[in-house]
């Protein structure tokens, strides 16, 4: 019953909680107008529970801060980050154009979107990234925001997100590992904001889920 009710508690919280502002600043980061407003669509249809679990279900793959209520959102936040700033380096940011630094940021944005599935499971769901690349192309399908080769270079960001760990529980390969520069990028962003080592300090920045109620 205590756990039941502390379920809808949760879910009353998501239900208020504006989506949009919890990314606004890295939602601003964004140039091209169209991929900004693509960008704002997707984190507007992602589930709700994206915004109060943990990163890791099980507690072993991910840094204390990603841990707990909001740990998926702030490991998000901790990559987008990391790739921000890695893109300024001379070695990324003559590499890519300011459209595959937006994208780079989209695809941050929504790489674990479905991390659980379409429908919520407790534990993570092993092809989460072909569920969120899909989500996307879904959705530009529908609104025709990003062009065709803006599409493909999202969809490819998110569905290999995952570099070597590709595979089912049993050795099936159900996912391509990064082939593009730019794929490589984020799962490199995607890895760092994973090693337990590494500590991100938020400052003000620090996400709690009630801080974002309607």
């Amino acid at each position: 019953m205590l756990r039941q009710k502390q379920q809808m508690q949760m879910l009353r919280a998501v239900n208020q909680l504006n989506k949009l502002k919890v990314f606004e600043k890295e939602i601003g980061w964004i140039k091209n107008d169209k991929i900004r407003e693509f960008a704002k669509l997707a984190v507007e249809g992602l589930p709700d529970y994206f915004f109060t679990v943990a990163a890791s279900s099980t507690g072993k793959y991910h840094p204390e801060y990603a841990l707990g209520n909001g740990g998926l959102t702030r490991h998000t936040k901790a990559l987008l980050h990391i790739a921000k700033d890695l893109s300024t380096l001379e070695m990324f940011s003559k590499k890519y154009s300011d459209d595959d630094i937006d994208l780079i940021f989209t695809g941050g944005m929504c790489h674990d979107g479905i991390k659980h599935g379409t429908e919520y499971s407790k534990y993570t769901v092993v092809d989460h990234p072909v569920q969120a690349a899909n989500y996307i192309r879904e959705l530009n399908k529908k609104v025709g925001l990003l062009t065709e080769e803006q599409e493909e270079k999202l969809y490819g960001i998110i569905i290999s997100h995952m570099g070597q760990w590709n595979t089912d529980r049993y050795k099936n390969e159900i996912m391509p590992k990064p082939k593009k520069s730019i794929e490589s990028f984020v799962h490199l962003c995607d890895y760092l904001a994973s090693r337990k080592y590494l500590l991100f300090d938020f400052g003000a920045d620090y996400y709690n889920p009630e801080d974002y109620e309607n």
